[in-house]
């Protein structure tokens, strides 16, 4: 079992009160496990006090050391006057002589008139902790046992493994950089060009896309899929940054149409092309989160803006692939057609032993915080998206499966979009992005969840609550 820390305490002998409120902070360290030099229990008849003092830096069994403020203290210290005095240029040394240093610390007992504290001027560009103010005692005196412990409430994560874009030079890119650049700039400073280099950039992203087609080898199909995602990476980054800089510069709906074409443009990666006769299911698998991706990102951005009418634009329009028998006879496929099933992971799941209930989710949430765009937005995407595709959709299988709703645990309450939507005139704007006429058609769509939920999408044991996300009882109810 390892040995208790051992901290000596540093103070003044102001007054009796003062000295008292000291030996009642030592008993409370040394019942929350501490070992306390404290010279009312130490120093003794015929010890030297100098040697004592001494004990802060000669002593190595002692760990840390906390000088108690208050007005005394800081004035014999700055006077180097009394005991206080020799133990500050005992002390001063040590702290002068390391600029970062975790042996001492500075507890504050005492403020002046203006709410300051009491400290010695050599310490007062440091960091201290206030035990001087009963309301915040108890989560100040544990940020002190976390000190004396070395257990801080917040530990850096440990250093990952660079991506793959970062350290292999062949990981392929989409050559758009230079593009993106221009259309940021051209949107941020309202340049006559923007609706050119959108249209190029757009062009050549879903064009240079073919870039990431993963061809047959010998290695592991979901090691591969995996590592094309991560490569991808900087290339979602950008478009992301776009359509983030088109929402916040512009009104999107003038360049909405555009996005919606592109989007109609990637819509074949997810499938075999024309020339491709002899095909696994998994072999595409890379590009079907690629898009599916892309789809929820952008929306995500449109309505964390509060673009709601683009993001309606999106969600409405039908999508237009000629010549691809994959979808049947139809030529023209909703925006569930973005969310495909990918077996890969599923086979990755159970070669890795990986008992998660969905990689992809995990994926989706692990990518997110390299994003610019919080998960919350990303979910809430994905939840409007669900809901849209329950709500118009007769076809059984054309829903959408929101795959980030296994983390809808997590919250507690509504998404912002219907935390918004108590408003009436802001619930009118809502209606449409679900593809409903009035609160009747949407509120009977969540009782029937809400009455058999077993219809909603599970993993294993995880759903969630489409009342909840949404603030049902509180819909409509403000003007």
């Amino acid at each position: 079992m390892n040995s208790p820390p051992r901290l000596f305490i540093s103070y003044s002998w102001s007054t009796s009160e003062h000295e008292q409120w000291v030996i009642d902070l030592a008993t409370e360290l040394v019942n929350s496990g501490v070992d306390v030099v404290l010279d009312k229990w130490d120093l003794r008849e015929g010890h030297d006090s100098i040697a004592f003092m001494e004990m802060m830096v000669t002593d190595p069994s002692i760990s840390k050391v906390i000088l108690v403020c208050d007005q005394v203290y800081a004035s014999k210290a700055d006077g180097r006057a009394g005991g206080v005095g020799t133990e500050t240029q005992i002390i001063s040394a040590e702290v002068y002589a390391k600029q970062s240093q975790d042996k001492f610390v500075a507890v504050i007992a005492e403020k002046n008139d203006a709410g300051k504290p009491y400290l010695p001027t050599y310490y007062k560009s440091r960091i201290y902790v206030d035990l001087s103010e009963s309301d915040r005692y108890a989560e100040n005196f544990e940020k002190l046992l976390r000190w004396i412990f070395d257990k801080p409430l917040y530990l850096k994560p440990e250093i990952g493994k660079p991506p793959s874009f970062i350290i292999e030079p062949d990981a392929p890119a989409l050559g758009t950089s230079a593009l993106a650049k221009r259309v940021i700039e051209g949107v941020k400073a309202d340049k006559g060009y923007i609706r050119g280099a959108l249209d190029e950039y757009l062009s050549l992203f879903s064009e240079h896309l073919e870039r990431f087609r993963i061809s047959p080898d010998e290695s592991e199909m979901d090691d591969r899929i995996v590592k094309s995602i991560e490569d991808f990476t900087p290339s979602r980054n950008e478009l992301i940054q776009i359509v983030t800089a088109l929402a916040q510069y512009t009104d999107p709906q003038a360049y909405v149409p555009r996005v919606h074409r592109f989007f109609e443009s990637i819509l074949p990666y997810l499938s075999r092309p024309p020339h491709v006769n002899q095909w696994s299911e998994t072999d595409f698998d890379n590009f079907k989160f690629i898009v599916h991706e892309l789809f929820l990102y952008t929306i995500a951005v449109l309505l964390r803006s509060e673009h709601i009418e683009s993001a309606t634009y999106l969600l409405s329009q039908s999508y237009y692939v000629p010549g691809n028998s994959d979808y049947g006879k139809n030529p023209t496929v909703s925006y569930t057609a973005f969310r495909e099933y990918m077996k890969s992971l599923e086979i990755r799941n159970q070669r890795l032993k990986s008992n998660r209930l969905s990689i992809r989710a995990d994926l989706l949430e692990q990518r997110s915080k390299t994003s610019g765009v919080q998960f919350r937005h990303v979910m809430q995407s994905d939840f409007i998206c669900f809901l849209r595709a329950d709500l118009t959709h007769t076809d059984s299988y054309d829903r959408w499966w929101p795959e980030t709703l296994l983390y809808a645990t997590r919250y507690y309450g509504p998404f912002e979009l219907f935390a918004r939507s108590t408003s009436k005139s802001y619930l009118s704007r809502i209606l449409p992005l679900l593809g409903v006429q009035n609160l009747d058609l949407l509120k009977e769509k969540l009782t029937e969840h809400a009455s058999d939920r077993m219809n909603l999408p599970r993993w294993q044991f995880e759903s969630f609550s489409p009342l909840t996300l949404v603030g049902f009882d509180q819909l409509g109810t403000k003007v």
